[in-house]
């Protein structure tokens, strides 16, 4: 039995990389787009698979308890540098994500964040969460040592 709940409109920015999907989330001009990109790079450099979902605009559904980032038809394959403008990137329709990036200014953020923090859709489900300055010069690597500590 599927159930589909009512797509949600977020603003941020969903990648996949592997079969692992992430939303960054922040006020708009932080760097969710930036950060994003470094990972998609970093990825694609490793040889992995890797797609942007959505930027700016995301459509969330939940299906059989499944998280899903969709994009906006208009917006598939295009990412905005900021100061420099709209890039097309190789993308794909939806996928199911396992983890939503806060991305934080390095300046404003708490050294520690609390343990286990997760983050709360507007659709009532919450996703693991985990803080990564938008300065980071090496996200991916941040995330994939992070990963085993946010499965819970």
């Amino acid at each position: 039995m599927s159930i589909v709940t009512k797509s949600t409109n977020l603003h941020g920015t969903a990648i996949v990389i592997g079969t692992s999907g992430f939303l960054f989330v922040a006020p708009s001009g932080v760097g969710k787009s930036s950060l994003a990109l470094d990972c998609l790079q970093a990825a694609q450099q490793a040889g992995q698979y890797c797609a942007l979902i959505a930027d700016d605009q995301v459509f969330i559904d939940v299906a059989n308890g499944q998280v899903i980032a969709r994009r906006p038809s208009a917006t598939a394959g295009l990412i905005e540098i900021r100061h420099t403008g709209i890039a097309r990137t190789d993308s794909i329709e939806a996928a199911v994500l396992h983890l939503v990036i806060q991305v934080v200014e390095r300046q404003k953020a708490d050294r520690l964040p609390p343990d286990e923090e997760t983050y709360a859709l507007p659709t009532g489900h919450h996703l693991p969460l985990l803080r990564i300055a938008r300065d980071t010069t090496s996200p991916l690597k941040i995330i994939d040592y992070m990963k085993p500590y946010l499965n819970r």
